[in-house]
């Protein structure tokens, strides 16, 4: 599978695993003083954009439906 179709932004995340983006987005930048869940390698913002891997997303999430 190419490292592209691992690779999402939080709405496309949010879409695939049926959670809400402010969830996918608060997993990203951490929320009320506490760390983000998703680990560096994990997670990054590009502009004004969030990245999610497919690796976080299963690892706090699950498996996609």
């Amino acid at each position: 599978m190419s490292i592209i179709n691992e690779v999402f932004s939080t709405l496309e995340a949010a879409d695939l695993w049926h959670v809400p983006r402010d969830t996918v987005i608060k997993c990203c930048k951490g929320q009320k003083g506490l760390p983000p869940r998703f680990t560096p390698e994990e997670c990054r913002q590009s502009g004004r954009t969030w990245l999610v891997t497919r690796e976080g997303m299963e690892r706090l999430f699950g498996e996609r439906k």
